[in-house]
């Protein structure tokens, strides 16, 4: 497992990512390698850790938006009824320096290609990280650093039967954690066929996972837990 903390020199390798530090030319170095593509920065620090976790996954190939959406497979959900389903979803892996509590962002990376769409109108709509998931009844098998699985807890709170195909989220709110796999617990209350509210619960998926490092934890930008409301359809 790579996630975690590292004092000094260190060296993990999964697939076609890489991760190290150690010295070069005298110099303590941090370098990274995911997919071909290469980062390297000289560090100097006596005191600090690199801390390697999960972190919200809308910042490649560059920051554009905070919002995440999911689409699945459409399910109808009858007035009144609760489903909890699995969804798989794409993680990007962060790096920090820690030195006396002082974090700051080094880097992040992730394999494979980053997907956005638009939801809502053109002139008014957000634009989303876009994932798509089959639903599971179970939590689902993941590949390494590459998906992570969310729990999705469906409550339809409207006197109407509504179709859901899609989820969207507001980042800012996102609690990641990490053991196994990365998992993130979602909710989606249904107020009518068209309105819903998402949120995230900061809870962890099973008992033995670990806290991710928040990205706007570390960039002292202050964030109120607030979800998000859909308001321009659920499928």
């Amino acid at each position: 497992m790579m996630f975690g903390r590292y004092r000094g020199a260190f060296h993990r390798e999964c697939g076609s990512v890489s991760v190290e530090a150690g010295p070069v030319n005298g110099l303590m170095t941090y370098r990274r390698r995911c997919e071909g593509q290469t980062f390297e920065r000289i560090l100097v620090s006596e005191t600090d850790e690199i801390v390697i976790n999960p972190v919200e996954p809308v910042n490649l190939p560059e920051e554009i938006t905070d919002f995440l959406m999911m689409e699945f497979p459409p399910m109808v959900i009858g007035p009144g009824a609760t489903q909890t389903i699995y969804l798989k979803f794409p993680v990007e892996i962060g790096v920090y320096l820690d030195a006396a509590k002082c974090i700051e962002v080094l880097d992040v990376f992730a394999p494979g290609r980053q997907k956005y769409t638009l939801y809502g109108p053109a002139t008014t709509g957000v634009i989303a990280r876009y994932y798509w998931s089959a639903v599971y009844p179970e939590i689902p098998p993941v590949e390494s650093f590459c998906d992570g699985v969310m729990e999705l807890s469906i409550s339809n709170a409207s006197h109407e039967w509504a179709e859901v195909s899609r989820a969207v989220f507001d980042s800012t709110d996102m609690k990641l954690y990490y053991g196994e796999f990365v998992a993130v617990t979602t909710t989606m209350k249904i107020l009518s066929k068209l309105l819903a509210e998402t949120d995230f619960v900061d809870v962890p998926l099973k008992s033995d996972m670990v806290k991710s490092i928040e990205l706007y934890t570390a960039r002292k930008i202050p964030v109120l837990s607030r979800g998000y409301l859909m308001e321009w359809g659920l499928s």
